[in-house]
């Protein structure tokens, strides 16, 4: 039985109380399963605003999860930030998942003066924030569970030793690029990485929540001209290669939907999180997921791990 499908927006904006607090309840009246927020300079502060979206919910209902999608551990010193997710999962009722990764964006750290590391001591230091937090964390008093993200094979074995939730992007950072200007991933080279978790998780004893982050939705019976300012931008990709994309849901509501079944099925994502943009244009394909989870799927996915 494939395990139920949950989903999660991400909020990037800041804004004043009153409009921050009504836009977690629209996400809750879209029927949204969890309400995240981001780790990047510019926008919003994780743990205030998640503690603030908490009290939105407790004015209506008090179902969404609340997470951090997710956090730079080289922001963070392992042992206040142990302070951080105790504070943050008491106030908000126990309902805190905590999203860890290693940073992307240089210049955030330039900008905070902040050492970036090469990629290996940022791993590094991501394993030891997770190292010191499951010794700083009574688990009978404050059980969060941890959503780990990467593609490497060292954050994919991090990922399979520690992670409740593993999460993937489908997109790596454009080479040399300081900003964190990130490109899709084809499909071929997304089903080999989700291939390679399975292999460091084969002896886990409880499987792992899979999540995928969507960069683009458009519910639409014209695909071609709602990706028309990618194709113009990206010239080596054709409209196929674009639809194919898994973390790309553009077509009508019935072609995305078997779309999503299928990467449940093939891949084992049953989590997805969009951005906040598309949190509109993504509620009508939850929930015709909702009312018929278990179709069959009939669009066609390259780069399945069992193909």
């Amino acid at each position: 039985m494939p395990r139920p499908f949950r989903f999660g927006v991400s909020l990037l904006t800041s804004a004043p109380a009153a409009e921050w607090r009504a836009r977690c309840r629209r996400a809750e009246e879209l029927g949204y399963d969890v309400i995240l927020v981001p780790d990047h300079l510019g926008m919003v502060a994780p743990f205030p605003a998640l503690v603030a979206a908490a009290e939105a919910e407790a004015e209506a209902t008090e179902r969404p999860r609340l997470g951090t999608f997710v956090l730079n551990a080289g922001f963070w010193n392992p042992t206040l930030l142990a302070r951080e997710v105790t504070t943050t999962h008491d106030l908000t009722g126990g309902r805190l998942e905590l999203g860890l990764g290693t940073g992307y964006v240089q210049a955030e750290h330039d900008t905070a003066g902040l050492p970036f590391g090469s990629p290996g001591e940022r791993i590094d230091h991501l394993r030891h924030t997770i190292e010191e937090l499951e010794r700083l964390l009574d688990p009978a008093e404050c059980r969060v569970p941890l959503l780990l993200g990467g593609n490497g094979d060292r954050m994919l074995r991090l990922t399979a030793e520690h992670a409740d939730i593993a999460a993937f992007a489908g997109a790596s950072l454009e080479p040399g690029s300081t900003t964190g200007k990130l490109a899709p991933v084809d499909a071929a080279e997304f089903g080999q990485r989700v291939a390679r978790y399975r292999e460091f998780a084969t002896g886990r004893e409880k499987p792992a929540e899979l999540n995928l982050l969507i960069q683009v939705v458009a519910v639409t019976d014209d695909p071609a001209g709602a990706l028309r300012p990618l194709l113009d931008r990206r010239p080596d990709l054709t409209l196929e290669q674009v639809l194919d994309l898994p973390v790309f849901l553009v077509g009508t509501l019935d072609e995305i939907t078997a779309k999503v079944r299928a990467l449940r099925d093939r891949y084992g994502f049953s989590y997805l999180t969009v951005l906040e943009p598309y949190m509109e244009a993504f509620a009508p394909v939850a929930a015709e997921l909702r009312r018929n989870p278990l179709v069959t799927p009939a669009v066609p996915l390259l780069g399945s791990p069992h193909e």
